[in-house]
């Protein structure tokens, strides 16, 4: 069932909770003469009008009550504060960004003058937020905000802008965005819905880890994933072209770029479909509402405006210099992809022949050398990218897994400890642990196979494994459960279940049967029992004998 809500004021003393279960609206009013009449009576408008669904509802339901939106004047109920968001930006921005490349480093003028533009753009929306703005070394063309107002610009979209004011035009879409508090706003949507947040984001040798990451970068993750909806496009389109104007650009500007976003969403290219126009959508009537504004605009005297094209190719002017040697990269990470390791090969040196400052061409070069099985060749890639780039996970897990194959394992744990630092990845954890349990450290070992537990993808996956291995010797009765009942015919039947993520074996269980006579103990064996499968032994016992049965796992172990 789809559960979709919403809370607005509906006159001077009241707030109105309208919920859509798959149907018709389903409405609840409630008093707003204090905080604390609200939040009880919403509870338990909730509570007695939707039933069992409201009751889930009113556990995450706390209202804070009505605010006033700072962008669109609009009242609306916020479930996560303002505080809240900021927070939530704050913590989540640096693995937001490691997930997508990492900053741009290698001209570090381009950030700066990003910045500049974007705070210019942010100062016009009279929205106090600490604003933060940077660059990502990812060709892929994107832009994205997260609540609190900390937003980021890959290194592949800025290339495709024109000027300083389709720049602005980009900038202040994502300001209004954090603004207007839509990444909060579906925040709340995914608290309501319980919505899974699976990372979808493309990262250095086109390895997805947003779907590795653990922890609370998970949130992070699911933070790039969502989705805005048309009405937050719209508002942010509309907000965002008022904030450019009133910042002193040009607000033709915003319908130029959507005319190129047109014009490129037509040619069908995977690297916008799968950055931008995954969550913000091309269309002509994008392209339509943005001429309306600027007519709209123009009547209010916003006649002229700064488009600042000759400021903007200065600061472009390295990633111009270098497109040559960016484009040989972009290929060879597709044919690294494909596993075409020779031919990526030739294309990342080729890459490095044009311009040898660029940390990715590096890490890309140690990343193939590591699937070639020169181990020793990968590690002085990686350490060449390191010295150009410091601060990018992705190195030091790159150099720690290959220090790890050449038997350097001091080294190796130093390198993954600094990529989790940067990034928790369940690939990190998941080899720290195998170090751990070599070395014999068997709680250290559980404790990062635990950690990598909380991830997606095949490194959790065989973290999962390994962590039921060393536990379900010594704690059966956490993975398998166990219980007797009596069946139609009056019989005692064991029921084993295996509550692990893979089969198990040799299923040791222990049942006391207490009869007039005390309790007899026996022990029985079950030879196997599937992931998530159930079996059933039954008990060759007198049922009319017993007044009292019990069973539970003293031993078992993964099976082979």
């Amino acid at each position: 069932m789809e559960v979709k809500w919403k809370a607005q004021s509906c006159d001077a003393g009241h707030i109105c909770v309208t919920l859509y279960l798959d149907g018709p609206a389903v409405g609840r009013r409630v008093d707003r003469s204090n905080k604390m009449s609200i939040r009880r009576q919403a509870l338990n408008a909730i509570s007695r009008g939707f039933g069992r669904i409201g009751f889930v509802l009113s556990a995450v339901l706390w209202l804070q009550a009505c605010v006033v939106n700072p962008v669109t004047g609009q009242r609306e109920l916020a479930l996560v504060s303002s505080q809240q968001e900021i927070a939530i930006g704050r913590e989540q921005y640096a693995p937001a960004q490691q997930m997508q490349g990492g900053t741009y480093t290698t001209d570090p003028g381009l950030t700066a003058y990003v910045n500049r533009v974007g705070q210019r753009v942010a100062a016009a929306s009279g929205v106090d937020l600490p604003y933060e703005f940077v660059v990502l070394n990812n060709s892929v063309p994107n832009a994205w905000a997260l609540p609190g107002g900390k937003i980021a610009i890959n290194r592949g979209l800025l290339t495709e802008l024109r000027n300083e004011a389709e720049l602005a035009a980009v900038l202040g879409h994502e300001v209004a965005h954090a603004a207007a508090r839509h990444g909060a706003k579906r925040l709340e949507r995914g608290i309501v819905a319980q919505a899974v947040m699976v990372g979808v984001a493309i990262g250095t040798s086109g390895q997805d880890y947003a779907r590795e990451a653990v922890g609370g970068a998970t949130l992070a993750a699911g933070l790039l994933n969502q989705k805005y909806s048309r009405d937050a496009e719209r508002e942010a389109d509309f907000y965002g072209t008022r904030f450019l104007a009133d910042a002193g650009y040009d607000p033709y500007a915003a319908v130029t770029l959507q005319e190129t976003f047109v014009r490129l969403s037509g040619e069908r290219r995977t690297d916008w479909i799968q950055g931008l126009f995954a969550s913000h959508p091309a269309s002509t009537e994008r392209v339509s509402n943005n001429r309306q504004l600027l007519r709209q605009l123009r009547g209010e005297g916003f006649t002229g405006g700064e488009l600042n094209q000759p400021a903007y190719a200065a600061a472009l002017a390295t990633i111009t210099e270098n497109a040559p040697a960016y484009a040989a990269y972009d290929e060879a990470q597709a044919l690294y992809a494909d596993d075409n390791y020779d031919a990526a090969l030739t294309k990342v040196s080729e890459a490095l022949g044009l311009y040898s400052e660029e940390a990715q061409f590096h890490g890309l070069r140690g990343a193939i050398r590591y699937q070639q099985g020169r181990y020793g060749d990968a590690v002085t890639n990686f350490d060449r990218a390191v010295a150009r780039d410091r601060n990018y996970f992705f190195y030091y897990l790159n150099r720690g897994l290959a220090l790890r194959k050449d038997g350097e394992t001091t080294r190796a744990k130093a390198d993954l400890t600094q990529s989790v630092r940067l990034l928790p990845t369940a690939t990190a954890y998941r080899s720290l642990g195998e170090i751990a349990e070599a070395e014999g450290n068997e709680e250290a070992a559980r404790r990062y196979y635990a950690q990598a537990s909380d991830g997606q993808g095949a490194e959790a996956t065989a973290a999962r494994s390994s962590l039921v291995r060393l536990e379900l010797p010594r704690q059966p009765a956490k993975y398998v459960q166990t219980r007797l009942r009596r069946d139609e015919r009056g019989r005692y039947v064991l029921q084993v279940r295996n509550a692990a993520h893979v089969p198990v074996a040799d299923v040791k269980v222990q049942i006391e049967l207490r009869t007039e006579q005390g309790v007899r103990s026996t022990t029985t064996t079950v030879a196997r029992v599937g992931a998530g499968e159930t079996r059933l032994t039954l008990l060759q016992v007198d049922p009319e004998q017993i007044l009292e049965a019990r069973a539970y796992p003293v031993g078992a172990k993964v099976a082979k």
